[in-house]
């Protein structure tokens, strides 16, 4: 069983409450605009071991380690994460191509400081967007996900919001 621990788009910021949030679990994934450069990815490396992805926001030194996408198996589902991904119907053209390509169980983005989680039956996967755990952007509330994936399910998902 794996229990993993959502974000995206710190820009900058992981502060003490989420830090209190995501102590319990075993990964923490980041669905990119980490911001603060390599500094806040060795903070959250640091912290928990790290899957993380470039978003519009970091710089190429950051994407040497956290690349554009990832596609990775987890507790037996495959799951493909980018920065800019979109919803069903509404795909950003790039996230179409490796969604087609690789055809993920979960589909992990972020990009919209939007928490969203929502069943793309056309194509049977989840899509996740954990919203934006930083305090730059329009979101008026700051958000996180937690849950466990464990023999090819995922459950138990729990919402972290925070006030900007």
């Amino acid at each position: 069983m794996a229990y993993i621990g959502l974000i995206s788009d710190t820009h900058g910021v992981f502060d003490t409450p989420f830090r209190d949030f995501l102590e319990p679990v075993d990964e923490l994934w980041h669905a990119g605009d980490f911001g603060g450069g390599m500094s806040l990815a060795e903070e959250l490396s640091a912290f928990k071991p790290l899957k993380g992805v470039a978003g519009n926001c970091d710089n190429h030194a950051l994407r040497y380690e956290h690349p554009l996408f990832r596609f990775f198996e987890c507790e037996g589902l495959k799951v493909l994460m980018t920065h800019v991904g979109g919803y069903p119907g509404r795909y950003d053209s790039r996230a179409i191509k490796l969604i087609e390509e690789h055809k993920p169980d979960i589909f992990v983005c972020g990009h919209s400081h939007i928490l969203k989680v929502v069943r793309d039956t056309k194509r049977n996967m989840l899509v996740i967007n954990p919203g934006a755990a930083g305090i730059q952007g329009f979101h008026v509330v700051r958000t996180a996900l937690r849950f466990h994936i464990e023999k090819g399910r995922i459950h138990s998902m729990e919402v972290f919001e925070l006030d900007r």
